[in-house]
């Protein structure tokens, strides 16, 4: 059983969120009870894994996934040198979190960030996600000032952690607690 508890993991770049996350997916997933849906974002690198070449989102039921960010797309939105394709993004993104929402026993948005915000029905996707009666668990850039960040930030139902180096392997064990009523 869990509690419809909103959590959002935020972080600076590199802190471990998306491993987090995905350390308290596999848990929460462990003994095959929870459907879990929605999108994770991750950064495509290069064969020696150094170097970020794009960036992919995957849809946690279907794992149909688009990289939307790299060096050949050009676009006025941009990540460093990696053009950002919006209209890739949205293809997958919105119906995963619209299924989520429908059909799974929690939510997963990775992430609410400076690129994603860009897509005004992302946006709205992630407002309509926050207003369900159901668990979610969010990842926030840390340091931006975006409204639809800003509002995350100051709803009273979403429980804000934040992820460090130094907390990245024991946070995971916090979330799923916290999930699970067993810790406040």
């Amino acid at each position: 059983m869990v509690n419809n508890v909103k959590i959002g993991i935020t972080g600076l770049p590199g802190a471990g969120k998306t491993f987090t996350l995905r350390r308290v997916i596999e848990m929460l997933t462990n003994d095959g009870k929870l459907t879990i849906g929605g999108i994770i974002d991750e950064k495509v690198t290069d064969e020696t894994g150094r170097k970020k070449v794009g960036l992919k989102v995957t849809n946690l039921q279907t794992n149909e996934s688009e990289i939307f960010a790299g060096p050949d797309i050009e676009s006025k939105i941009m990540v460093g040198s990696l053009g950002v394709d919006l209209a890739l993004f949205e293809s997958v993104s919105i119906a995963a979190i619209k299924n989520a929402c429908e059909q799974c026993d929690i939510v997963i948005i990775d992430e609410v960030g400076k690129v994603e915000v860009e897509s005004q029905a992302f946006v709205d996707a992630v407002n309509e996600a926050l207003d369900i009666d159901k668990p979610m668990i969010i990842t926030l850039h840390k340091k931006s000032r975006n409204p639809l960040l800003q509002d995350i930030r100051r709803r009273d139902d979403v429980r804000i952690l934040e992820v460090t180096p130094t907390n990245r392997n024991i946070l995971p064990f916090k979330i799923v607690s916290l999930m699970k009523g067993e810790y406040t």
